[in-house]
């Protein structure tokens, strides 16, 4: 299933099915089948083979290709998780474009000294040296050791000794590691505040840039409009310390680049504006964690489940916990205490979880869902865990006394029907006519 993203400007580019035919003595051939094979599965994995096919049927391209022990054993390794995870595709796509030039460029003696040649990023050049006597190449410093590796009619590929990283990518990389622009805030306790009114019965102290939101997130996901108070100073000022929208539309596409979870993401973003919510409360500075079902379990789904005027919007409220939790906390939280109930958005249901299999399950009985796609989306604000079932608020059983007949009813209050008796009135009516000598005409006086 497609997602068309509407509400909060998502765009999602599908790759259209090709319309060039590529030869089988294509250079792209040649990568995919060479002993680069590091390189080609770094380039299926960044889905640009539709761009290369393109660019291939209108010129002849030259690859630069790091041998594999460059990106096996050379390359930093918390680097090369960086640039496997999800949400980095675009930084991994124009690493490896940074290292394709849609120009051929063979080996001849007769190139000297230095040129400068655009990349497919079209952002990034490559300086390539060159020493006609002693045939000694380099591109941006690297080494050529393998020039004219492979060639066909229509590419070159020169193996290089060391991957090309540009400099956006690193800076990227080093956002991420330093958590500059996703750095979780310590949580604090909140200014006391009047449950009749959810004001603040005091004026707040004054806040820093940064600060958490004073506000509980319940009163700031949907305030009454004439009780609504004052946005809360900090993250949610207008600074904005926190992107919020950036935030939830970067873990959507993370969903999506992940697989498995489009009926998840089409209905955050196309059948509610549950996507807007979530970017202002993480713009004000408030942590979510998701629990999302994946296709599998949201097409188990009845049509009455999902017919009701809001039911799509409060089965997603039941998925989302208003703190921050990995796979790795919630285990060791059901580990230490067995069960544990995390407050949801959907007011006031909580969801149960509990250590089972060596995994954290949610919910009871035939209504529970195990956790069993660890961290898809963390970033210090928003914690995405996929689970195998859609979560439905336990309903507890109670018991109905009817005519000292026993039997259990779920989900409505219990009913007590006792046996009949003279009223007290009309017994003191009874007695204070017998006491003045009348007769009374009530026969449940006689």
């Amino acid at each position: 299933m497609f997602v068309i993203f509407t509400s909060l400007n998502f765009t999602h580019s599908l790759s259209s099915s090709s319309t060039v035919q590529i030869n089988s003595n294509s250079i792209l051939v040649a990568l995919l089948d060479s002993h680069y094979t590091e390189l080609a599965e770094l380039v299926e994995k960044a889905m640009l083979l539709q761009t290369l096919e393109d660019t291939v049927g209108k010129n002849n391209i030259t690859i630069f290709a790091p041998k594999n022990e460059a990106l096996e054993r050379d390359l930093d390794p918390n680097f090369k998780i960086f640039l496997l995870e999800p949400r980095n595709l675009k930084s991994l796509q124009t690493l490896l474009m940074s290292h394709i030039i849609p120009t051929r460029i063979n080996g001849s003696g007769s190139v000297f000294g230095l040129t400068r040649h655009r990349t497919l990023s079209k952002v990034h050049q490559l300086t390539i040296q060159s020493n006609g006597t002693s045939q000694q190449w380099s591109v941006n410093g690297a080494k050529i050791v393998h020039l004219n590796d492979v060639t066909r009619p229509d590419g070159v590929i020169h193996g290089i000794e060391r991957l090309l990283i540009p400099r956006s990518v690193q800076d990227d990389f080093n956002r991420r590691r330093s958590l500059v622009s996703i750095a979780a805030i310590k949580p604090e306790g909140a200014p006391e505040v009047d449950p009749r009114t959810h004001r603040l019965k005091k004026p707040a102290p004054p806040q820093n840039p940064g600060s958490p939101p004073v506000l509980p997130i319940y009163d700031a996901l949907a305030p009454g409009p004439s009780l609504a108070p004052a946005p809360a100073p900090g993250p949610g000022g207008p600074r904005h310390h926190f992107n919020g929208e950036a935030q939830v539309k970067d873990f959507i596409q993370t969903l999506i680049h992940y697989g498995g979870y489009n009926e998840m993401a089409d209905i955050l973003v196309n059948l509610t504006s549950l996507a807007t919510e979530m970017s202002r409360l993480v713009s004000e500075g408030y942590v979510l964690t998701v629990l999302a079902p994946n296709d599998e379990a949201m097409a188990k789904l009845t049509t009455d489940q999902l017919s009701e005027p809001g039911s799509p919007e409060q089965i997603m409220y039941y998925h989302l916990i208003p703190e921050y939790q990995t796979e790795e906390s919630m285990y060791n939280a059901v580990r230490r205490f067995g069960k544990v109930r995390y407050d949801t958005l959907r007011l006031p249901h909580k969801v149960d979880a509990q250590e089972a299999d060596g995994s954290v399950k949610f919910g009871h009985g035939d209504g529970s869902a195990y956790l069993f796609d660890p961290d898809i989306y963390t970033d210090g604000r928003i914690s995405v865990q996929g689970i195998d079932g859609v979560l439905f608020p336990h309903q507890e059983e109670e018991t109905v006394v009817d005519k000292d007949v026993t039997r259990t009813r779920t989900g409505q209050p219990a009913k007590v029907v006792a046996k009949q008796r003279r009223g007290k009135l009309l017994e003191t009516a009874c007695w204070m006519l017998g006491t003045v000598g009348q007769h009374s005409r009530f026969t449940s006086c006689q």
